[in-house]
């Protein structure tokens, strides 16, 4: 039984997705100005704020697993550094393909100093809007692991959503590991919205 302070956040974290969601289409032209305020309600009434992703990389294992795991993501229409946090699992869009989606850990954003992996290059700043994102898996040497070390910065608008929850297999899944901030507003997102025995029906392993 979910407790009415959970819905109360739940819907209160709805509304402010749905207001994003809303100026992200009006911005584009999708909308009219007349639509908004019925495009934001239909998102509270009808929509989520999750979706099921299955992925099967290495490169985030242990989190992960590595034989792949079936992940509920928190839907993030317009990523910034007030939506995600250094330390989130995130997915994303591949900067090097964009049909393909990558699963990483948000390591920096916007204003961090790096430190470039050729000694003979001085350190650098990510520059607004570029966030740095690295693979979990330590067994991995830093270029057999698809991540910035590899692709460089990636523009923050790459990212789709942040992973709450993985299904490694039937007896084995959890919370996902993420920023204590992101743990806090996603704790009625996954009150609400998981449901193991429908990530289990979609598990590909």
């Amino acid at each position: 039984m979910v407790s009415p302070s959970i819905w109360f956040r739940y819907i209160a974290s709805k509304l402010e997705y749905s207001v994003s969601l809303s100026r992200r289409s009006y911005g584009r032209g999708q909308i009219a100005d007349t639509e908004k305020l019925d495009s934001i309600w239909k998102n509270v009434l009808l929509g989520k704020l999750t979706f099921l992703h299955w992925n099967k990389e290495e490169e985030m294992a242990p989190t992960i697993g590595t034989h792949g795991g079936t992940l509920l993501v928190r839907k993030i229409p317009a990523a910034d550094p007030t939506k995600v946090y250094v330390g989130d699992v995130v997915v994303l869009k591949d900067p090097m393909n964009s049909d393909k989606y990558l699963v990483r850990r948000l390591a920096a954003m916007e204003g961090s100093e790096m430190a470039s992996t050729d000694e003979k290059d001085e350190p650098f700043v990510l520059e607004n809007d570029q966030c740095w994102v690295l693979a979990d898996n330590e067994n991995l040497k830093p270029k057999e692991a698809y991540d910035s070390r590899t692709f460089g910065p990636v523009t923050m608008t790459n990212i789709i959503g942040r992973v709450i929850y993985c299904l490694r297999n039937a007896v084995d899944h959890g919370p996902v590991n993420n920023s204590d901030v992101s743990a806090k507003q996603d704790s009625p997102v996954l009150e609400v919205e998981l449901d193991v025995d429908e990530m289990a029906k979609n598990h590909k392993a």
